[in-house]
């Protein structure tokens, strides 16, 4: 066989014995844990000591050691770059550089580690200029966090390449992981720590120090929250509360700006932190041009060295606020998710406030230890030296002598140890016991230092030394004292780089709702018998003098009438009672907006209403809100009526809750807001009115029936129900389905009891019709009366004749053939013709 045969393949023998069988899925688990880990430890999270990632502590190291300090010159970043990838980093030069541009920038760091000169960035998000036209050196703060390094406080390892020694983290006079904050994405879990003030964040740390058993509550009364370098507004306490509490949580943060009314701008001043200047600008551009936002004219940016200045110019009559609103649900504010995520012992960990700061205090505590130890030792050594020196001033003739009679300086030092002895012919030298160590000092000493002043100094610094030494024994010996001097530096670091705090808080009204990006009006409801909505601007239908046709208020499909018609604000929240005893509840702006000539659009989607059920009444929320005294007073047209509690009605379902329980073939009129204090007056369609003490009904459930509220003859029914307020209403006003209406003084209906046959309200007959509804009015209320076939009438109360009740009426609408009322409804004017209302008022008193 030949020589360059292979051998042959023997299983166990050479490279196949070191070959080891493994599962995959287990080799596959642990390769990925390794990974994982190396990735969190080694770069993507921060060390709850000093704050700092790998590569800016890479960063801080080499630019101490190569001497660029604060009171260096700038040197070229890329120099630094160099230094930090050769010796500490090889992680390519991009990685380390944008570090370094990041700790320059001012917009991203509270307090920046690195005084930059040159193109670091912008808030724009344009990027620094190249590492090779920039120049860098340590910030003076930054200094501190390396304070001591060379006194042994932290423990090194080898670098990369294990030439060098790298510091494993750094001393850290301050709390940095808090002051500067840090975020970072791991393997799995990634880490978002906003940054405080560091006067804030120091004084909790002296609280902790103090009161060791301080809650994170007693923390927060220094800690107000987070500081952003680009200040803003913090919206609300309660997210910074909870993160502090559990290490997580999602904070709001508004933009900081201001409405000028008069010059018709919005101006920006201040931006959420990390918050895109250019990129707002355009996303604000584009969603004007969309039509998104409505109302803005012009867009500039005048921001300069000083400040951020963006202005948005408003159109001329746009609502300031509304645009204010979408502003803010689009683009002004946005959400810091705190995850207060760090290493501790290697480990990762979510820490709370009162945790980082308690860890941070454990590693301050071990480097102020172990400082304190490192300068003991010096201190000793050095007091061992000046003890050998004033020994030796004592004894300097023989000490002299001694040295000038030996043969070498080695046998000098060993003499003066008293290893051997040295003969002098005149006399026998002393013998002495000196160390090795002070031994070579003696025999280094200078015939300068034998002077009368030499030794007083050398006797100066041996008691400062000794006191020294006293000190730090002291400090070493007594938890307190050690603590003592922690918080002394901590308070000279308050006093030489804290200021004022730049990021405020600002009261949280709750995140900006679809509500506020509605312009808040008064408008008018109509519904029809099909079920068809809309909602038209109350300034679309003026005020008219009675007896006009008014003008078209919707375009009915053929067979389709109109059932109800109401004025509301925009941004009211409304009860919906129906003839079924039903109750829904929708925000009228939820309510499509259309014209007067359109027909509206179908209910169904808003409420969900049956075949044949129709809106006999609508209750606004504001007149009951924080009012648990107050109660929904129903009547049915069977003359039953009902008080319940405003509390029933406070969750309401989408798909309505029972307000009321009806008999066979009785139906809902009618709902009036009372307050158990004054009397109810009752209507009914024949003209019959009975007024009795609300008292007089008792209070019940959403499911009761009611009570008799009022006798019918044949075939009428009731039709309405009103409060009475004599300081408060001056009238109650009847219409009738002919268009007929009439004002008659309140004092005209006498009190009686419940369940009788009541007072005639107004004659009805041929010519003005049945009764269609009644209120109690007041100077200054508007009138809406709507026909069935879509036409609206506004005209003031005070328009309509003032008669007694057995009347018939004057005409208030004018009504084509075939053609009534189908709903009233009365509106309050503004407070902007509260004057004009007056003035009204007064005149008519007069008459």
């Amino acid at each position: 066989m030949s020589s360059d045969a292979p051998e042959e393949f023997r299983p166990g023998a050479g490279i196949a014995a070191e070959i080891q069988n493994a599962r995959i899925e287990q080799e596959m688990e642990q390769s990925y844990i390794d990974y994982a880990m190396s990735v969190i430890a080694g770069r993507a999270l921060p060390d709850v000591r000093d704050g700092l990632k790998p590569v800016h502590r890479r960063i801080l190291y080499a630019m101490d050691q190569a001497g660029v300090s604060s009171r260096s010159s700038h040197r070229k970043s890329s120099s630094i770059v160099g230094e930090t990838m050769g010796d500490y980093h090889p992680h390519g030069d991009s990685a380390i550089y944008d570090a370094l541009a990041r700790m320059a920038q001012d917009f991203s760091m509270r307090y920046p580690l690195v005084d930059g000169q040159g193109n670091f960035g912008s808030v724009d998000g344009d990027p620094p200029a190249a590492m090779r036209y920039t120049e860098a050196r340590m910030a003076p703060i930054a200094e501190e966090l390396l304070d001591d390094i060379e006194k042994d406080t932290v423990d090194f390892q080898s670098n990369y390449d294990d030439r060098k020694q790298e510091p494993v983290v750094l001393p850290s006079s301050f709390p940095n992981l808090l002051v500067n904050g840090s975020s970072g994405i791991a393997v799995g879990m990634s880490t978002n720590i906003p940054p405080h003030n560091l006067g804030e964040v120091i004084d909790a740390t002296v609280e902790l120090i103090e009161n060791p058993e301080a809650t994170v509550e007693d923390l927060m009364e220094h800690v107000k929250g987070p500081d952003f370098p680009t200040g803003a507004n913090i919206v609300g306490r309660n997210a910074v509360h909870k993160a502090y509490k559990t290490g997580r949580g999602r904070v709001r943060v508004r933009a900081e700006f201001e409405v000028d009314e008069d010059e018709e701008n919005i101006v920006i001043t201040e931006l959420p932190y990390q918050e895109n200047k250019a990129r707002l600008i355009e996303r604000i551009a584009d969603n004007v041009n969309d039509g998104t936002i409505e109302g803005i004219r012009d867009l500039r940016d005048e921001s300069d060295r000083d400040g951020i200045r963006v202005v948005v110019e408003l159109k001329r009559g746009a609502n300031a606020d509304v645009v204010k609103n979408q502003l803010l649900e689009h683009h002004l504010e946005s959400t810091f998710g705190v995850i207060n995520l760090a290493l501790v012992d290697g480990q990762p960990r979510v820490l709370t406030l009162k945790e980082t700061l308690a860890e941070y205090l454990d590693h301050r505590r071990d480097v102020v230890r172990r400082r304190s130890e490192y300068e003991l030792n010096e201190a000793e050594e050095r007091a061992h030296i000046l003890e050998g020196r004033l020994k030796a001033l004592d004894n300097i003739d023989d000490v002299v002598a001694t040295i000038r009679n030996s043969e070498s300086r080695d046998d000098a030092k060993a003499a003066l140890r008293g290893e051997m002895v040295v003969e002098v012919e005149d006399r026998e030298l002393q013998t002495f016991d000196f160390s090795e160590a002070q031994a070579d000092h003696i025999v280094a000493m200078q015939l300068g230092s034998l002077t009368s002043m030499e030794a007083e100094e050398i006797e100066t610094e041996y008691e400062d030394v000794q006191a020294r030494i006293d000190r730090l024994n002291e400090i070493l010996s007594d938890a307190d004292e050690l603590d003592a001097v922690i918080e002394s530096e901590l308070l000279e670091i308050k006093d030489e780089y804290a200021d004022d705090r730049r990021t405020s808080f600002i009261e949280d009204t709750g995140t900006v709702t679809h509500e506020d990006l509605i312009a808040e009006e008064d408008v008018v409801v109509v519904v029809s018998e099909d079920d068809y909505i809309k909602r038209m601007p109350l300034d679309t239908f003026r005020a008219q003098h009675r007896g006009g046709k008014g003008i078209i208020g919707t375009d009915l499909k053929e067979g389709d009438n109109v059932s109800s018609v109401f004025v509301a604000s925009t941004h009211d929240y409304l009860l919906y009672f129906t003839n079924h005893g039903q109750v829904y509840k929708l925000k009228t702006y939820q309510i499509p907006e259309m014209s007067r000539t359109a027909r509206g659009k179908s209910a169904v989607n808003l409420l969900e209403l049956d075949d044949g059920e129709e809106i006999t009444a609508v209750v606004n929320t504001t007149d009951i809100e924080d009012e648990t005294d107050k109660f929904l007073t129903m009547v049915t047209r069977n003359g039953y009526v009902k008080r319940t509690s405003v509390e029933k009605f406070q969750n309401i379902l989408s798909t309505g809750i029972i307000a009321t329980k009806l008999d066979d073939g009785d139906e809902l009129a009618d709902v009036e807001v009372t307050d158990g204090e004054h009397d109810l007056i009752l209507a009914s369609k024949q003209g019959m009115a009975i007024r009795f003490d609300e008292d007089d009904v008792r209070a019940m459930g959403r499911s009761a029936r009611g009570v008799r509220g009022m006798k019918l003859e044949g075939d009428d029914e009731l039709v309405g129900v009103a409060a009475v307020d004599e300081e408060l209403h001056d009238w109650v006003l009847t219409v009738t389905e002919n268009g007929y209406g009439k004002r008659t003084n309140i004092g005209n209906y006498r009190p009686q009891s419940r369940n009788g046959k009541g007072l005639i309200d107004i004659k009805t007959n041929e010519r003005n019709g049945a009764v269609c509804a009644m209120e109690t009015v007041r100077y200054g209320d508007h009138l809406f009366v709507m026909s069935k076939s879509g036409q609206i009438m506004r005209t003031p109360v005070e328009d309509i004749s003032t008669v007694g009740r057995n009347t018939m009426g004057v005409i208030v609408m004018e009504m084509d053939d075939g053609d009534y009322v189908a709903s009233v409804d009365v509106h309050r004017v503004t407070d902007a013709d509260d004057e004009a209302v007056e003035a009204d008022a007064d005149a008519a008193a007069g008459e």
